[in-house]
This record gives structure tokens, C-alpha cells and sequence, in this order.
């Protein structure tokens, strides 16, 4: 893992930006999303024919981290941009301190042959195993079992190990808008806690490419940082 950047954005206080609030921050969350998405490709968009090769999570409305493979340009000047590089020199049995949003699926196994399994949001997954009246008290504990499950299971194969007790905080269903379509719907869910690396490399790959999915709409970045001893 090389050449990659941690930013701070937050829009400015000053004009355009506070003339545009209400455009570039909008109340709605679901409607927040999709706008925040669109600000932040506007820091990479420097040609028609780019990929996303960033992740980003919003901390608070307007305010943003992201991890890039090349530092943002602000065109529009609609941003203050804190930029550093990012390369943490990681060894077995590091311990560090994370928060991650995420988007976590499971794969289910196909209905028929050559077909390919469809992705389940892991906690409706579970959720739908129980009857209907015995959902909403069986929730929260659903969550933070589904969620400390996920992440196990991200750990195994990309270099690291939870330590235990992650806090898994809420659980929200964002909605995107499609043109001439049904809305793409997915879960999110906020974790926390402590890690330990088993794998430098395969972690430091895995981190600079996102965790889960909705990555466009700012999950998938993990924020790390050395746990106390």
C-alpha cells in the first residue's frame, strides 16, 4: 500500500458554500447522503474518465474524512482541506483503536447452478429466521450480535482480530434515489473498539480498500489509531 492521503474536508463558512448550505447539506439524511457523495467525488473528479479511488465517511453534516490514492483538489473552493499521507507502520500484535461504518452483507448460496449468490444485509438476514411477532424484541441484541459476527469474519481474512465487546451503535436504513427505478436500499451500522493486526499487509490492503459495500456512500472507511496499553 502506497501513496495514500488522509483528509479532513469541511465546507467553508464563507460564500459560496453558506450561500449553498441548504443545496450542499440538506436536512434529510437520506437526501444528505447523496449530496455528500456528489461533494466529495467533486475533490477527485479531475477527468471524465476516473474510478472512485477513495473512501470517505461523513463525521457530522458538511464535515468529512477521506482516504485517497491522491490528494483532493477543490476547484470550487468549496472546501477547507487538511491533508497528510497515510502509511502506518503496522506489526503482528499491534493494537489499535478503530471506528467503522459500514455496510455489512453476507452471500448467500445460489438458488441454482451458474447462478450467483445474492447479498443480504446481516441483520435482516437474521431478523427474517424469526417469526414476525418476535422481531422488534429480539432487535437490539440482533444487531450487536450480527454486527460483532461481521466483523469477525472481515478480520479472518484481511489481517486482523477484534479483541471483544466492539460497540455496535444503531443500526439505520439509508434509501438512494434511482432515476426510473426502485430506491437501492441498504443497512448501515456503526462500530468501535479495539483490534489487534495478525497480518500488516493484508490489513493495510484491505483498509485502503473499504470494508462491506456502499462504499460510493460513505461506508466501508475504518479510522484507526494506537490503543493504550
Amino acid at each position: 500500500m502506497t501513496g495514500l492521503f488522509l483528509t479532513r474536508a469541511h465546507l467553508r463558512r464563507d460564500a459560496p458554500a453558506t450561500a449553498l448550505a441548504r443545496l450542499l447539506v440538506p436536512e434529510n439524511p437520506a437526501d444528505r447522503v447523496v449530496a455528500s457523495h456528489r461533494l466529495v467525488w467533486a475533490l477527485f473528479a479531475d477527468s471524465a474518465e476516473r474510478t472512485r479511488d477513495f473512501l470517505w465517511r461523513e463525521e457530522r453534516p458538511g464535515h468529512f474524512m477521506v482516504l485517497s490514492a491522491r490528494p483532493p483538489e477543490d476547484p470550487h473552493r468549496l472546501f477547507e482541506l487538511e491533508s497528510q499521507p497515510f502509511a502506518p507502520l503496522l506489526a503482528p500484535g499491534d493494537r489499535l483503536g478503530f471506528t467503522l461504518r459500514a455496510n455489512p452483507v453476507i452471500v448467500a448460496a445460489p438458488s441454482a447452478r451458474g447462478q450467483r449468490g445474492k447479498r443480504h444485509d446481516v441483520v435482516m438476514d437474521l431478523l427474517h429466521r424469526l417469526p414476525a411477532e418476535d422481531r422488534a424484541a429480539a432487535r437490539p441484541a440482533l444487531i450487536v450480535s450480527a454486527g460483532r459476527a461481521w466483523l469477525a469474519r472481515q478480520g479472518q481474512g484481511h489481517g486482523f482480530t477484534p479483541r471483544g465487546d466492539e460497540a455496535v451503535d444503531g443500526y439505520d436504513s439509508v434509501s438512494i434515489p434511482r432515476a426510473g427505478g426502485r430506491p437501492a436500499v441498504f443497512g448501515v451500522l456503526d462500530l468501535s473498539g479495539v483490534l489487534e493486526v495478525t497480518d500488516p499487509a493484508a490489513f493495510l490492503l484491505r483498509l485502503a480498500q473499504g470494508f462491506g459495500r456502499a462504499r460510493a456512500f460513505g461506508c466501508g472507511l475504518m479510522l484507526i489509531r494506537r490503543a493504550a496499553l
